[in-house]
Parts: C-alpha cells; structure tokens; sequence
C-alpha cells in the first residue's frame, strides 16, 4: 500500500527521525515555515515531564541525587540536562534506567498530543530515538534523515563543543542509518544539497 494511503484512525502520522545532528531540525523548521501542519517533538515533550514536581523529576532526583539539580540557589530547582546527559553517556545502566523512565511517558503523551490533533489529517511527530524507544506503532509512515558520519562528527562537535571522540561515540549509541533504512518509508537527503529533500518534502506533503 502507498505511504499516502496508510492512516490511523484516518490520521496521517510522519514519524521524522534520524541520527544525532543528522538535520532534523533544519528539516522541522523548513515544514513549520513552510507548511501549515501541527509538529510534535519527543524532545520538547521530554522537558516538559522532567520540570519541577512532575513524576519524571521526583524519580529522576530519587535516582541520581541532588547532584542533578540545576542551581541549588534556584527556587525552580530545574535538572541540569546537560549534567543528566553526561552521566547517562559515560553509564549504561543509568542509560537503561532513564531510557526505562522517559520513553513510556513520552510516548503516552505524545499520543495524548495527537488525539488533541484528531480533527486534524496531518501530524509531524519529531522523534529521535524512534526506532530505539519503539514508537514504530504511533506512526503512519517514517522519515529518515540521512547524513554522512563525518558531517555529522562535525556538526555534533560544533554544536555541543566536544572532542572527535565524543561525537563519534554519541553517534554510536544510536542504531545505525543502515538498519533505522530497513523500517522507514522515505529517506530525506540532506548530505550537502537541501533541494533534494525540500522537493522530497514538496512532493509528499
């Protein structure tokens, strides 16, 4: 069956996803600007059940500690992020346990996220680790970005300001383009040249 033709529910649901500093977001922003269709991000989600006083961020502070908390002089008393992602990167089992924690809940509320979207025939659901969180069943059909390894060392290292090393090793923790190509619908390519997923985009949307 056509990619066009699969619904849920008679919603048409684009999972977007693709490995770290791939270009998701220049590719999200290019269909916010450019194409009146509601974007859900896993990311933004993911803040939002870590704030203050959410079952996310009692858990989190039960598991790690008053180490992860942004400011001790802060009244919100915000999780650092950046921290919280440094140890999960260097600890696999506080990778698993977090993963374990965030992923169901970021799932049930970007489900709840879309039937506030039921009337609505088209969604964007941004999510990164799609594949790895499996959020496959959400979707209607998935958008791969492709991006070689090197720009992504690149664009990674530029972006969070850290070693070779540690671009190419966070690259690593995700699933390979090569398997994530195995399950998607359409690969976007955005090698070097955006006119190439810009007309991809164009053409299915």
């Amino acid at each position: 069956m056509d990619i066009l033709q699969k619904s849920k529910n008679n919603q048409r649901r684009i999972g977007l996803t693709g490995g770290i500093a791939s270009g998701k977001t220049t590719i999200t922003n290019y269909i916010r600007n450019h194409k009146n269709i509601p974007i859900l991000d896993a990311d933004n989600l993911s803040r939002e059940l870590i704030k203050p006083n959410t079952y996310g961020y009692k858990k989190i502070l039960d598991y790690f500690g008053h180490k992860i908390i942004e400011n001790k002089n802060n009244s919100e008393k915000e999780i650092n992020r950046k921290l919280l992602r440094n140890i999960i990167f260097k600890h696999s089992e506080s990778k698993e346990w977090i993963e374990k924690l965030l992923h169901p809940l970021i799932k049930e509320k970007m489900i709840e996220e879309c039937s506030h979207h039921k009337n609505t025939q088209t969604l964007v659901l941004v999510i990164p680790l799609l594949f790895e969180a499996k959020f496959e069943d959400i979707c209607t059909e998935i958008w791969l970005v492709k991006c070689p390894r090197e720009t992504q060392k690149k664009r990674l290292m530029k972006r969070d300001k850290i070693s070779e090393k540690e671009a190419y090793d966070s690259i690593n923790l995700q699933l390979s383009f090569e398997e994530k190509r195995k399950f998607s619908d359409i690969i976007l390519d955005n090698s070097d040249d955006q006119n190439k997923w810009i007309k991809t985009i164009r053409e299915l949307l």
